[in-house]
């Protein structure tokens, strides 16, 4: 697995700019070298936050949105079209707004679909989406994604992977119905870290104060059952993208000088 690299920008709108524009840059160069792209999204305000972003800015037209796969590092188990459901808040912030073919965007099931309260059964079939959408090279039963971006939660957590649960444990499955989440709502589907570690980049996103000490522990050798966001790698690269607050408990080490 890839070393984790750091990237501390000086306030989570810029953070959220930058991003979006590293984004696009990554989404095009692999549309030009493959002829389409894979990206996993994130919820929460920072993944909503990169994705407003990438929809105001002027280079999202440089994207061929109909080649571009979108799938999702966790989603909490509530009916469709629900405000709290990370595909509500992305298709508000961004994917209404552009040209996706629909057959392209890999939403995790609801709990009023085929699955009804059975999330295990519900995770198994997003595992299978995933492994059919695999290709002969691809590593782990799932499509090698070109970029994977996660939220780093206040006690480390990432997707649905939380401290010492069940989940972040997981060392077989790529996909797992969580049960018992200490964030509501408390059912959730999740890839796992397996999952996570195949794709060629992930990218931590971490913004304000209450981000600082989970940043502090899983960049300073915390174990990742303790601090999931610790076990967050990427193949051929890791990258934390952070404010000045969320980077201010990092060890003088770690931190590199704010970017403009």
């Amino acid at each position: 697995m890839s070393t984790p690299q750091l990237v501390v920008h000086r306030d989570k709108e810029l953070m959220a700019q930058a991003a979006a524009a590293r984004l696009i840059t990554k989404i095009v160069d692999a549309q030009a070298a493959r002829g389409s792209a894979s990206v996993v999204l994130t919820g929460g305000r920072n993944g909503n936050g990169l994705l407003a972003a990438l929809g105001s800015a002027p280079a999202r037209d440089a994207i061929d949105w109909s080649r571009l796969d979108l799938w999702w590092g966790d989603e909490r188990y509530l009916p469709e079209g629900d405000p709290e459901r990370n595909v509500t808040q992305a298709r508000e912030a961004l994917l209404d707004g552009v040209p996706l073919d629909p057959a392209r965007v890999h939403a995790m099931p609801a709990s009023d679909g085929p699955y009804g309260s059975d999330v295990d059964a519900a995770a198994a079939a997003y595992a299978a989406e995933l492994a059919a959408a695999a290709g002969p090279g691809d590593q782990g039963g799932v499509p090698a994604f070109d970029v994977l971006m996660l939220g780093v939660g206040p006690d480390t957590h990432v997707a649905s992977l939380f401290p010492e649960l069940a989940a972040v444990r997981e060392t077989e499955r790529t996909v797992v119905g969580v049960h018992g989440a200490p964030k509501p709502p408390p059912t959730r589907i999740s890839l796992t870290l397996p999952a996570i570690r195949a794709a060629q980049e992930v990218w931590l996103l971490a913004a304000g104060e209450d981000k600082a000490k989970a940043a502090a522990v899983a960049l300073s050798g915390a174990g990742e059952v303790q601090a999931p966001a610790a076990g967050a790698r990427g193949r051929s690269r890791t990258l934390w993208l952070l404010d000045a607050a969320a980077a201010s408990e990092l060890p003088r080490s770690l931190y590199p000088k704010p970017s403009v």
